[in-house]
């Protein structure tokens, strides 16, 4: 796992290879839908997927709060697929879970997808946070001027290299909002220059794709083109 530095709101920051961010001065890492127990969600309406994908994304979780040395994990949302995800985690899974909620504070903010969560989870549960002047919620705030990180569309940037089109999980900035890749192992993306994720970063005079690359952060203009 490798992590790169790069800035926002008058903070740095360190972005993953594995999707995560953290941020030293609160030596805190950033995670944002997860989707928990996505799995076992489909395989209720038939469509029967490998049921480890908790698994992966704890494990992958795990490793950036250890390499990092994080003291807490901020989660902005969509932490399970569903609110009755947490009861079909399978034992490993579950055991992941509670290793993390052991030896770190976990915030877990609420997203569209776990809005009724509402069951003792080890943590704090809660609809936004403000820390050190910076908004943290799940999805962008239409109207919010000051700076803002979030979740919820899963932003993917797409290139052209060597003649083919490649996609990778990607952070977008704006001069004051960044919103987070999904760190879930079984989650989808939206293009990064979608007008959707463009309007969700607005007020803008510019929108950056940001990805971990060899170690170091490449930051790729998306908006305008």
């Amino acid at each position: 796992m490798q992590f790169a530095p790069f800035s926002f709101a008058d903070h740095e920051w360190l972005i993953s290879n594995s999707r995560a961010v953290y941020w030293p001065a609160q030596q805190a890492l950033l995670v944002a839908d997860l989707h928990l127990e996505k799995a076992s969600w489909f395989a209720q309406t038939g469509q029967m997927l490998p049921p480890y994908d908790s698994r992966e994304t704890l494990e992958r979780l795990s490793a950036a709060a250890a390499m990092t040395g994080a003291r807490r994990v901020l989660c902005l949302g969509d932490n399970f697929h569903d609110d009755d995800g947490p009861a079909r985690m399978e034992p490993e899974a579950a055991r992941l879970l509670g290793d993390l909620t052991r030896r770190l504070e976990v915030v877990w903010i609420v997203g569209n997808h776990d809005a009724g969560m509402t069951r003792a989870m080890a943590g704090d549960v809660v609809e936004d946070l403000m820390l050190d002047g910076i908004a943290l919620r799940h999805e962008a705030e239409p109207g919010e001027t000051g700076p803002e990180i979030s979740g919820h569309y899963h932003p993917k940037l797409r290139l052209r290299v060597r003649g083919r089109m490649i996609s990778r999980p990607c952070a977008l900035r704006s001069e004051n909002r960044l919103i987070l890749p999904a760190f879930g192992a079984l989650t989808g993306g939206m293009d990064a220059a979608d007008p959707a994720l463009i309007a969700a970063l607005q007020p803008a005079k510019r929108v950056e794709a940001i990805l971990c690359a060899a170690a170091k952060a490449a930051i790729l203009p998306v908006w305008p083109a």
